[in-house]
């Protein structure tokens, strides 16, 4: 199974959208981040894991799943960085490939010597990129595909046919 863990904190940071969020409401951003991280999740079908840093929710350790995407925050005097590399120990085997996401530098050496691979905040940004303009095309194409009926009607008389399908008229 491919895993990806995602330093939340390290791609809020890196992340054009997610940095202005942030701005505005931490909250905002986590929240966003997450429903990026399940569309990844239902594409890709990676097991993904997001850690956040207890440095900005102080509190004990905390562990939920959202849109089946695991978060986790950290204990409070545990870092991002040390949760991500017990998890790459746990998980990396030789069924598991195990991709962490973060542009830290350290982290990412650190990381390679667990023997998980990296994706920085950017490469990421780019394959949720890439993702959604395929999902756009595929969607594209099966409306085309639908049109394709015996009888030719009219973009109007199939909304009407719409229309009364769903009930609305």
């Amino acid at each position: 199974m491919d895993v990806l863990v995602v330093d939340g904190y390290n791609i809020i940071g890196d992340w054009d959208e997610l940095k202005q969020l942030k701005e505005i409401d931490l909250e905002q951003a986590r929240n966003r981040l997450i429903e990026k991280m399940a569309e990844y999740k239902a594409v890709s079908g990676y097991r993904v894991i997001i850690i956040f840093d207890a440095y900005y929710v102080p509190g004990i350790s905390n562990a939920v799943s959202e849109y089946k995407v695991e978060i986790i925050y950290t204990k409070e005097h545990e870092t991002a960085d040390e949760r991500i590399e017990k998890i790459v120990t746990e998980l990396k085997n030789v069924v598991n490939q195990v991709y962490v996401a973060t542009s830290d530098y350290a982290e990412q050496r650190t990381i390679f010597g667990r023997g998980a691979l990296r994706k920085s905040a950017r490469e990421l940004h780019i394959e949720l990129l890439d993702m959604e303009t395929e999902i756009e095309k595929s969607i594209k194409q099966h409306k085309k595909a639908r049109k394709n009926i015996k009888i030719p009607l009219t973009d109007d008389v199939l909304e009407k046919f719409e229309k009364w399908r769903r009930g609305n008229e």
